[in-house]
């Protein structure tokens, strides 16, 4: 193949939150500036998302996992249990979506977020993903067993991109540093919507609300500290995390700014003059955070393992602190937070590792 010719890059991430959208932004634009040809198979929601970034860009319908959360506060790794054949189901399903439409939409490379069945023995294929080693919840001999099935999975792409860095001083902890890494396993340094983002010194004194994540979950959290902010003297700005979002009351105390979802430059803006942020323990919201400077409280959403090892793992360093949803108070936690050292690593000059990687995987296609 000609090495200057414009590639088609299909383009797919996980529909599990926002979070795998999010840290899509930087690897879609790198490809856009280098004037390939971006295809983002994804579902409605994600689409509309993605356009307030990226207008011009060729979307294709992908159904997403439409994974949710139980109500009720389960015993750690028992929702991710009950999960697995639903999970099963839908990569065996867009691994025949892809197959249908790889003739059509003549893709030169894929690269997939968090989405299992996007792999072809045509098409060089990459997956990102932050698990090495999922975290089950259900002890060390569950872990080493779910271990080796992911990796089958993972080794049935050509490359597997890690959204992290090598070292000892690193952001995912045991999730992105194993002693075995699957063959063709890259460290691509750290990915944020808000790379290049001209940064704020100054924070306005507000509490911001940002909430995401998978149903009924984000509702109950939602409704959790509104019940509590009700009574919060100072400025608060209020993100719900959904388009689907209810007010909660017709009329807004006159201290809180309600909006059901932002995103790009005015999500940006708002994240970096905020004092302190309330958010769940989301990987990429961490990266955002850790990107922008910015001090937060963090709430791991009930039953996933995986934001629940990243709150543990992050107040033990002394990077961000946190509270279960379950016994949350607003009170206690700004306090805490007051006295928190919030000690950052020094990963800012590690935001653009992935152009590199990006760079060398086109040019081999």
């Amino acid at each position: 193949m000609t090495e200057n010719r414009p590639r088609r890059i299909l383009i797919a991430p996980l529909d599990w939150g926002l979070g795998h959208t999010t840290r899509c932004i930087p690897i879609i634009k790198h490809l856009l500036q280098a004037g390939h040809h971006v295809i983002a198979a994804c579902n409605k929601w994600q689409r509309s998302f993605l356009q307030q970034t990226f207008p011009g860009i060729e979307f294709v319908q992908l159904d997403g996992y439409n994974i949710t959360y139980s109500n009720k506060l389960s015993p750690a790794g028992a929702a991710n249990l009950k999960l697995v054949p639903q999970v099963c189901r839908a990569i065996k399903s867009e691994h025949d979506w892809l197959q249908q439409h790889l003739a059509t939409l003549k893709p030169d490379g894929i690269i997939a977020d968090n989405r299992y069945g996007l792999y072809s023995n045509t098409i060089p294929c990459v997956i990102i993903t932050h698990q090495l080693q999922v975290q089950t919840g259900m002890g060390a001999a569950a872990n080493k067993l779910v271990q080796r099935m992911h990796y089958r999975f993972l080794e049935q792409f050509n490359e597997v991109w890690v959204p992290d860095v090598a070292d000892a001083h690193n952001l995912a902890g045991q999730l992105s540093h194993t002693l075995k890494l699957p063959a063709k396993t890259t460290y691509i340094g750290l990915l944020s919507q808000f790379g290049g983002q001209q940064k704020k010194e100054a924070n306005e004194g507000y509490l911001l609300v940002l909430l995401s994540g998978p149903e009924p979950q984000r509702s109950m959290l939602s409704a959790l500290l509104w019940a509590q902010l009700k009574e919060h003297k100072g400025r608060v700005i209020f993100v719900a995390g959904s388009q689907a979002a209810q007010q909660p009351e017709p009329t807004l105390p006159a201290n809180i700014t309600y909006y059901k979802t932002l995103a790009g430059a005015q999500l940006a803006d708002t994240l970096m003059a905020a004092d302190i942020i309330i958010c769940r323990s989301g990987y990429s919201t961490l990266m955002d955070l850790i990107l922008l400077g910015k001090k937060a409280i963090l709430i791991p959403t009930p039953g996933q393992t995986e934001q629940e090892y990243l709150a543990n793992h992050l107040q033990e360093q002394g990077i961000f602190p946190y509270q279960n949803q379950k016994n949350f108070n607003l009170a206690v936690a700004l306090n805490s937070a007051a006295k928190f050292p919030y000690t950052f690593p020094d990963l800012q000059s590690r935001y653009g590792d992935y152009e590199k990687v990006v760079e060398r995987w086109v040019k081999q296609l």
